[in-house]
C-alpha cells in the first residue's frame, strides 16, 4: 500500500500537516481519527455477528407499533 513513498515524502507530508492544522489541533484530530476506526470496527463486528449467528433486527418500540395500526385503519375507513 505505501510502496513508492519514502522517509522524505512522508516527513513533507507530516509537515504540511503542522502548517495547515498546527500543532495544537493535531493530537484532538488523531484522537477523533483513533474514536472513528474503534466504531467502525465495532460496527464491522456487529453486522459479522448478525449475519453469522442468523439474529433479526430488534422489533420496533411498542409505542410506535401501536399507533401505526390505527392510522392505517383510519386510512382505510375514510
Amino acid at each position: 500500500m505505501l510502496q513508492g513513498i519514502g522517509t522524505w515524502e512522508i516527513l513533507l507530508i507530516f509537515l504540511v500537516v503542522l502548517l495547515v492544522f498546527g500543532a495544537k489541533r493535531i493530537p484532538e484530530i488523531a484522537r477523533g481519527m483513533g474514536k472513528g476506526i474503534t466504531e467502525f470496527k465495532r460496527a464491522v463486528r456487529d453486522v459479522k455477528d448478525e449475519i453469522e449467528t442468523g439474529t433479526e433486527a430488534p422489533p420496533p418500540s411498542s409505542s410506535a407499533s401501536a399507533d401505526q395500526p390505527e392510522a392505517e385503519e383510519k386510512k382505510v375507513e375514510s
